[in-house]
């Protein structure tokens, strides 16, 4: 947008009139980039729980450590999608990155020392919260920068990061076990310490055009917070789907996971949760697989059906099957679930305008997370009612109720794939000139 800060100087980019690309030396440096990072965040609660509980603090503090953390992302990430959109948005997940280098750091620094203080632990977590809100809308308007071939991109990365997802707890509890819980946050400082070194590195191409009318001046604050709802509420697809997700979070994904844990755990020991576990993630893995192969022309509508695979895991535990067949329900679960990740992510990348992509990714994440907290607390109570195989039972069958409602709205079922046009050539190396962000 006119009269908005100035981007990176800008290094060689895709060639107009290329067909879509995935692999290239800046999509491989982001790719880094996630996958380090989320192998570090999979290795935080580990490295939390452990902590904490050996200075002598209960399960309580180390769920206040790690609500410090969610809460100030939820309430925060909107705000920040604002800030993205007038901003150079790397630089802004640079420093993100930096503010938590440093925090885990001094976390680490903390538990080394054992003067470990239940309220600094938590004012660490409201900053990592923060610094977290600030980068994660750029992770959505950073994919069609670095990648012609999006959906190819958003799979390759759902991929990594569900490997990461199996690998974190694996390695954090074995630096435990060899060091100290200390030993996994200097880890985990250091996955962002690569994660900014990867992203400064970054030859970044030019913006897609601007698709704001000729003349426009950005507004304040507040109007472009405006601004950004009223985008947001303008693609009934979009609205229509974060509407309906409210209910799978409450109804589905928040109790599923509490109780399937419990119920797991009860009747078959830590062991067999382990594998179920362990086999929704690499049900996900398949998922992000799947994604990088089929291409549907309608993808929210391939997605929707691919989420009905959901289902198999609250109710082969709520049925009280056998372990092999609750993972591999938990599998089925995983993969479903993990497809239509890459089919929202890449419709909301390729059908919102570059201008308005970072608020409108803030509202996604908001909408998206600001009900499984909900879900997760009703969890116990209706678990206490009716018993926890009945509520499991229930979320399973709301799982087909969640796809039979994306699938009769014809915003969502009809929206057809829009493949973006290659990048525009970038400036030949050594005349890189300041481009403006979108």
């Amino acid at each position: 947008m006119s009269g908005r800060p100035v981007d990176e100087p800008t290094g060689e980019g895709e060639r107009g009139g290329d067909p879509p690309r995935l692999w290239s030396r800046d999509f491989g440096l982001f790719f880094t980039a996630r996958a380090v990072a989320r192998l570090g965040d999979t290795m935080l609660p580990v490295a939390l729980a452990a902590g904490l509980l050996q200075h002598g603090y209960g399960a309580g503090a180390v769920g206040l450590a790690m609500a410090a953390t969610a809460a100030t992302f939820a309430g925060l990430v909107v705000f920040a999608g604002v800030i993205a959109d007038r901003f150079a948005t790397r630089t802004l997940m640079v420093w993100a990155d930096v503010a938590r280098l440093g925090t885990q750091a001094l976390a680490a620094a903390l538990f080394f020392a054992d003067h470990v203080v239940l309220w600094e632990i938590c004012a660490i977590g409201l900053v990592n919260g923060a610094a977290g809100a600030l980068f994660q809308p750029g992770v959505a308007s950073m994919v069609p920068r670095l990648a012609t071939d999006v959906q190819g991109a958003n799979g390759a990365v759902r991929v990594a990061e569900s490997v990461a997802q199996l690998a974190g707890p694996a390695v954090a509890g074995l630096v435990v076990g060899l060091a100290t819980p200390g030993g996994v946050f200097a880890a985990h400082a250091a996955t962002y310490a690569i994660s900014a070194v990867c992203l400064l590195l970054l030859r970044l191409p030019p913006p897609a055009p601007d698709h704001r009318p000729t003349g426009h001046t950005p507004g304040t604050f507040r109007a472009d917070l405006v601004d950004g709802w009223r985008e947001f509420r303008s693609r009934t697809w979009l609205w229509a789907v974060i509407a309906v997700w409210c209910l799978y979070m409450i109804a589905v994904w928040g109790p599923t996971g509490p109780l399937v844990a419990a119920e797991v755990v009860r009747e078959h020991g830590p062991g067999a949760y382990g594998l179920v576990n362990s086999a929704l993630g690499a049900g996900t893995v398949v998922g992000g697989l799947l994604a990088l192969r089929l291409r549907p022309r309608r993808m929210l509508r391939a997605g929707a059906v691919a989420l009905t695979g959901f289902a198999a895991f609250p109710l082969s535990v709520g049925l009280g099957l056998t372990v092999p067949a609750m993972a591999a329900g938990a599998a089925v679960a995983g993969a479903g679930l993990s497809f239509w990740g890459v089919m929202w992510a890449t419709s909301v990348q390729t059908q919102v305008p570059p201008d308005v992509l970072n608020r409108i990714h803030a509202y996604d994440v908001a909408g998206s997370l600001a009900m499984m907290p909900i879900g997760q607390a009703l969890a116990g109570p209706a678990a206490a009612a009716l018993g926890a195989e009945q509520v499991l039972l229930v979320s399973g069958v709301t799982s087909f109720v969640v796809v039979i409602s994306l699938l009769a709205v014809p915003a969502i079922r009809g929206l057809v794939r829009v493949d973006p046009a290659p990048a525009p050539r970038a400036p030949a190396p050594g005349k890189a000139g300041l481009v403006r962000r979108e």
